[in-house]
């Protein structure tokens, strides 16, 4: 637990870590499941399909359609609009999240969030949740040339808070995550509670994250270390 006493900020990766947002994603595909008179997709097949985009949660239901497929463009894009429409039904931030949020506001810690998610459904989330005004940054894709793994999304958080890197942690769910953390010099921590890759999810110490958590509350011990 030592290296943290510098930390200055706190930044998180959005679906699987700061906010549980697949119950509306589950909630969306069973919809389209029941319309393509296909079998239901069980709940945790969806869930841990969300950090791999629409595309991965489309082929859940249609394995059969490559990229290219106009039917897969429109099932993703159906399955955006229907998402966009109503993206906080279900959607709420991780138990005990908002305890971490509210100890970072009280004691002066600046957070924000660094996604792969577009900018345009981020923010309608952000908003839903009343948490525009909490949040310090938010840098998504549309903002960088290059994404998660890349830093640069780090880096931009960092400049955009006027902190150092190293004065960072980084909270993520997937192996991206740890990476671009890493890249930066930020401190990184797992959500080993978010939606990890099933294929990656024995092996947890082969992410190389600095921490490792199973609920957010330890996000407090961490940073009281």
């Amino acid at each position: 637990m030592s290296g943290l006493q510098h930390i200055q900020a706190v930044l998180f990766d959005l679906d699987g870590t700061l906010i549980d947002t697949a119950p509306d994603f589950i909630r969306i595909i069973k919809e389209l499941c029941v319309e393509a008179n296909v079998e239901p997709i069980a709940d945790e097949q969806i869930r841990v399909q969300v950090s791999e985009g629409s595309k991965a949660m489309v082929r859940l239901f249609h394995p059969e359609l490559n990229d290219d497929s106009p039917e897969l463009t429109h099932y993703r894009n159906e399955f955006l609009r229907r998402y966009a429409a109503n993206i906080a039904v279900h959607t709420t931030l991780f138990d005990g999240m908002n305890d971490v949020l509210l100890e970072l506001e009280a004691k002066n810690i600046p957070w924000g969030i660094v996604t792969n998610k577009p900018r345009s459904l981020s923010v309608a989330l952000l908003d839903a949740l009343d948490l525009t005004k909490r949040c310090a940054v938010l840098v998504c894709p549309d903002d960088v040339k290059h994404t998660k793994p890349d830093p640069e999304p780090m880096y931009l958080a960092a400049n955009k808070m006027g902190i150092p890197p190293e004065n960072i942690i980084y909270v993520g769910d997937h192996p991206r995550d740890i990476d671009a953390g890493r890249a930066a010099g930020m401190k990184t921590v797992l959500a080993a509670y978010g939606y990890l890759p099933p294929e990656l999810a024995t092996d947890l110490v082969s992410w190389n994250a600095d921490f490792i958590i199973q609920h957010a509350s330890e996000l407090q011990i961490l940073l009281a270390a």
